[in-house]
């Protein structure tokens, strides 16, 4: 890849910053993005894949790190967006040394990026990281951490598929509703575990079968399908909470479903495909609305005011700010997906109109 090319990739989407980082030594191979620091910050956690090409692994943390930016914003919090990347097998990479070794990465950026689990990562992870850079939330709580933030993620998934059967039903009871989870790891089982509970008829599907055996244990109820299966189920809900990129031009034709709400970051392959499911008349929770639990549960530890009660307050906003995303798009004659980013984008804005010119996040700024 060209310098110019690389540099139209970053303008594309207003990213300040990309960081490489490489330590033979440990087997570390590593990419930090930074978005935009113009509210606070980049928080996002690191995700560890054995990504195929650096093209792929690049595609996603430059996305994600976007989606986090936006996520911030529409959460009303002070807080730009960052993402990680670790190329490498979660299930057999993984030492202490790779992740202190990141850890000094992070630490090298002084503040500007804040990291924490993600998908391939966890608590455990965060430990080690937590050795060399004050600059992770997430870790354990027996060491200052607040633990795993995805009850918190899966509490406002479940409160946006509230909102949203307010909108298609009128009603937002889920006696008699109907919903298929893709993905039931640490966000997507607890999210289960809320339907359930609630009169929901819950559908799932899983890569790891100790997953599945682990919930339908728990909820004899539940009912399996493969993960090819899942997208073309007729049911009230579609529920992504694994892998993004699930919408696409052939899973939209085979969709048979009211609407769509998920954990899952970057659910749309492209932005285009928000227009499309309007025009199917599928409603979208724009994801990085709907799966902000998680940050919202950091970012109080980022101010050192992590308490649940005062978090869970917090997480229960997230269906008002769905539902005026759904208000906005209906007025607007838009699509979802479009009146979400409008809405992310206006606050930012906002912020940026009270400085005399853009002002990179530096180490020291009140959040």
């Amino acid at each position: 890849m060209s310098t110019m090319s690389l540099r139209k990739r970053l303008s594309r989407n207003g990213h300040e910053q990309l960081v490489v980082c490489n330590d033979e030594s440990t087997g570390l191979f590593s990419i930090i993005a930074i978005h935009d620091t113009t509210l606070g910050p980049a928080l996002g956690g690191c995700r560890m894949r054995p990504y195929d090409t650096m093209e792929e692994a690049l595609e996603d943390v430059l996305r994600l790190s976007r989606g986090m930016t936006y996520k911030a914003s529409l959460a009303g919090i002070n807080l730009g967006g960052g993402k990680a990347v670790i190329i490498g097998d979660s299930k057999t990479d993984k030492h202490e040394g790779l992740f202190r070794m990141f850890g000094q990465y992070v630490d090298s950026l002084g503040g500007r990026y804040i990291t924490a689990e993600d998908l391939g990562t966890g608590v455990q992870d965060m430990s080690w990281v937590m050795k060399e850079t004050e600059h992770v939330v997430g870790g354990p709580a027996q060491k200052g951490g607040s633990g795993d933030p995805s009850p918190y993620t899966a509490l406002g998934v479940y409160e946006g598929i509230l909102a949203t059967l307010q909108v298609i039903n009128g009603t937002d009871s889920l006696k008699g509703i109907s919903v298929a989870v893709q993905g039931v790891g640490h966000v997507g089982k607890v999210l289960v575990k809320h339907l359930v509970e609630n009169g929901a008829k819950v559908f799932i599907a899983d890569i790891e079968p100790s997953r599945i055996e682990a919930l339908c244990e728990t909820f004899p109820s539940i009912e399996v399908v493969s993960n090819e299966e899942i997208l073309g189920l007729d049911v009230d809900i579609y529920s992504p909470c694994a892998l993004g990129a699930v919408i696409d031009d052939t899973t939209i034709d085979d969709l048979k479903v009211k609407a769509i709400v998920g954990s899952a970051n970057n659910q749309l392959k492209e932005d285009r495909h928000g227009e499309a499911l309007y025009k199917r008349e599928i409603l979208y929770a724009p994801d990085y609305c709907v799966n902000a639990g998680g940050l919202i549960s950091v970012y109080y530890e980022v101010l050192g005011k992590h308490e649940p009660r005062v978090v869970e307050s917090a997480v229960y906003k997230i269906r008002d700010s769905l539902k005026s995303i759904y208000d906005m798009a209906m007025k607007e004659n838009m699509s979802t997906s479009q009146a979400a980013d409008c809405l992310a984008i206006k606050r930012i804005q906002n912020a940026r109109e009270k400085m005399p010119y853009k002002q990179l996040y530096r180490s020291g700024r009140d959040l």
